[in-house]
């Protein structure tokens, strides 16, 4: 009795508090407590999956079931700031996170893995985060800062399957071992793999060298038994890459920072791995053979360094023996330095574009390319005049730069017609040649011996030759044996080229090739999805305005050939017809006034009079007659709306003749009127003739 009268004064008093609006204390069997270390900034609940979600100030992301507050059934670990927004999208089986750095993350709700970071650079947040929201119709992420920022989110598509692919994802980096005639290629799900040089055969492979972060550069050490790789969770690793040890792991006391670029040098017989990226400062880690610590630590920076050093991120460096250091960052800025004394040898700073910029914004200025003319920058004469530096800069253009005797630009030329930014440099080792490849997948190949020794360059170097390599982005070039150029792209590939641009084949194709024998090279085949993309078809000279829309006679490269005065009702018709074609096509100049009867043309693109460029670019429905001519010209027209603008046509003329009258054709006559049959109507009139030429012939 006592307890039933306890519980209903409980229930009185419960029911006063409820009328008088005061707050109720839940039954300890109706809540729940989740006991996180440092506490909760952020939740989620997913209903579909019965998950809760949390994250705050340790940047872990816990992954709970309601129903179990002792212990998380997933930690997502990669935010390197206090997580501030997570939204579970059980539509696309996803965990959207955002951190106070600005920092988007996307996770796979089964696997807890990581499959996408931006950061805020890359995303272009700027600001302190203010509210998140995700729009799962428009899978869109709205970030509110100081202004409003929509990430769409865009799947990529998966890789077809006949093509043939090096790696599962994009390929980042690559690099040749001479001591073991092997290609290491890492990608951005952090695997590595070996290749064989000679066949193009996967020899071996390990994957997640740092883990759930992406590899973003590699480089062997002098006696290319090692193979060190930076990662974009701020440590380099050094490795027996034969069997896939880590030897050490070389990392700062600093926040982790992504590792950009390495180099590995040696200074008066001194090892050591310079490495840089997003501190923006130089760490040299000193390679100490008797170090058996698995932790190697930076040395002190350079004074240098740390009072006229890069004031944005490095994204390159590069040496040139005996102590020349080269490193850019992303504003532009180039710094050279001595490696011996740690000092500043001179700065660079990119010239700015004269066009491109949209108002309010400023151009991309960042270098992330450089590449020393070595047999000039060795040197180091005050008075050469000579150009010992290329680097890449804003709007495709690449750059020629002096460093003694007053440093300066002495070349600056665009190799992309496209304007496409310039992506990897390499260089022969006389300084004769140099491979410029961009972010359409194309190689430029320059002649370079005498360019840039005696001053400014006001037009650019000898194009020997160019040809595309890759679909997207070409990501490394090197030179192998000065006979072989190795590169890698984005679009997942590895692929072997000789110096002249014959396919050699892609690494993990499954007809392997010798190369000592070029038969059992590719070429002249080259891959399926260059052969077909839009930008690898051929461009005729007229689309380009280098030829006149009908040429008469031999052309000067570059310049159209003048036309003369039509005769004036030639010239009055043409115009009266284009005025009355619908046809939003552009009409060529007639031709000379020596007339177009029986004169020989020459059609641009092939050198050969009366030839087409290709057989599958002209087409019936797309030539005229002008029938007004006195002469009877034929002009052909072609419009191709997916290399030019729409509206963009070409003219090209062919050989002409006089047409010779041709009586019309008569209707075959009816032969079942008489009843007689065709067949045997035909035999006896061949019998007729038979006889009638022996009578003759009598």
């Amino acid at each position: 009795m006592k307890d039933i009268q306890d519980v209903w004064e409980n229930f009185k008093g419960m029911k006063g508090q409820t009328f008088l609006g005061l707050p109720q204390r839940r039954a300890e069997g109706d809540h729940t407590v989740f006991h996180i270390y440092k506490g909760v900034k952020a939740f989620s609940f997913c209903r579909r999956k019965n998950l809760l979600l949390t994250g705050g100030m340790d940047r872990i992301i816990r992954v709970w079931n309601p129903y179990l507050p002792g212990k998380p059934i997933g930690l997502l670990k990669s935010h390197t700031t206090p997580v501030l927004y997570i939204h579970v999208s059980a539509e696309d089986n996803t965990i959207f996170s955002m951190s106070t750095d600005n920092t988007v993350k996307i996770w796979d709700l089964d696997t807890h893995g990581c499959l996408f970071s931006a950061s805020a650079k890359a995303s272009g947040i700027t600001g302190e985060l203010a509210a998140c929201l995700y729009l799962p119709h428009l899978r869109t992420l709205c970030v509110a800062t100081k202004a409003v920022a929509l990430l769409h989110l865009r799947l990529r598509c998966p890789v077809e399957p006949q093509l043939v692919v090096s790696h599962r994802e994009p390929v980042v980096c690559c690099r040749y071992n001479p001591v073991f005639r092997q290609v290491v290629s890492c990608s951005e799900a952090s695997v590595v793999k070996i290749w064989d040089f000679e066949t193009g055969r996967l020899s071996s492979e390990f994957i997640g060298a740092h883990g759930n972060s992406g590899i973003t550069c590699l480089t062997f050490d002098s006696s290319g038994r090692r193979l060190v790789t930076g990662g974009r969770d701020g440590r380099l690793k050094i490795w027996s890459y034969n069997n896939g040890h880590c030897l050490h792991t070389l990392e700062h006391d600093e926040k982790q920072c992504e590792v950009c670029d390495c180099v590995y040098l040696e200074v008066n017989q001194n090892k050591c791995i310079i490495a840089v990226g997003w501190d923006r400062r130089i760490n040299v880690y000193f390679d100490v053979p008797c170090d058996f610590h698995h932790v190697w630590k930076p040395q002190p920076h350079w004074q240098d360094d740390l009072n006229q050093g890069h004031k944005e991120d490095i994204l390159c460096v590069t040496q040139c023996p005996p102590f020349l250091l080269a490193t850019s960052s992303y504003d532009g800025e180039i710094i050279i330095w001595n490696v011996v004394s740690g000092h500043v040898y001179c700065k660079l700073n990119t010239p700015s574009p004269s066009d491109g910029a949209e108002e309010g914004e400023g151009p991309d200025r960042s270098i992330s390319c450089l590449a020393f003319l070595k047999t000039r920058a060795a040197k180091c004469d005050r008075s050469a005049a000579a150009a010992s530096l290329m680097a890449n800069g804003p709007q495709g253009s690449l750059t020629f730069w002096r460093l003694s005797s007053g440093t300066c630009a002495l070349a600056d030329f665009t190799p992309s017609k496209s304007k496409a930014r310039v992506s990897s440099i390499v260089v022969t080792a006389g300084d004769t040649l140099t491979f410029v490849a961009d972010q359409d997948g194309f190689v430029h190949v320059y002649d370079i011996q005498d360019y840039g020794l005696r001053g400014v360059e006001l037009q650019p170097p000898k194009n020997v030759t160019f040809w595309r390599s890759h679909t997207t982005t070409v990501t490394s070039l090197e030179l192998i044996e000065e006979k072989f150029l190795l590169s890698a792209s984005l679009d997942h590939t590895v692929r072997l080229w000789s110096m002249a641009g014959d396919y050699i084949g892609t690494f993990g194709q499954s007809d392997p090739w010798d190369i000592f024998t070029p038969d059992s090279w590719s070429h002249p085949r080259v891959p399926s999805e260059i052969l077909t993309g839009v930008q690898s078809k051929p461009i005729e000279p007229a689309l380009e305005g280098q030829v006149s829309a009908v040429c008469t006679g031999k052309e000067e490269r570059g310049k159209p050939e003048k036309i003369s005065n039509p005769p004036g009702d030639a010239l009055a018709t043409a115009e009266a017809e284009r005025r009355e074609d619908p046809h939003p096509y552009r009409w060529p100049a007639l031709g000379s006034s020596r007339g177009c009867g029986g004169q020989t043309v020459e059609v641009p693109g092939t050198g050969k009079p009366g030839g087409y460029a290709s057989p599958s670019l002209f087409t019936p429905d797309l030539i005229g007659f002008c029938r007004k001519c006195d002469e009877g010209r034929l002009l052909l027209e072609r419009s191709l709306p997916s290399l030019g603008s729409p509206g963009h046509a070409i003219y090209q003329a062919l050989r002409c003749h006089e047409l010779a009258c041709v009586s019309t054709l008569k209707e075959k006559p009816d032969l079942s009127v008489i009843g007689s049959d065709l067949f045997n109507f035909n035999i006896l009139a061949q019998e007729k003739e038979r006889s009638e030429s022996t009578l003759t012939e009598g």
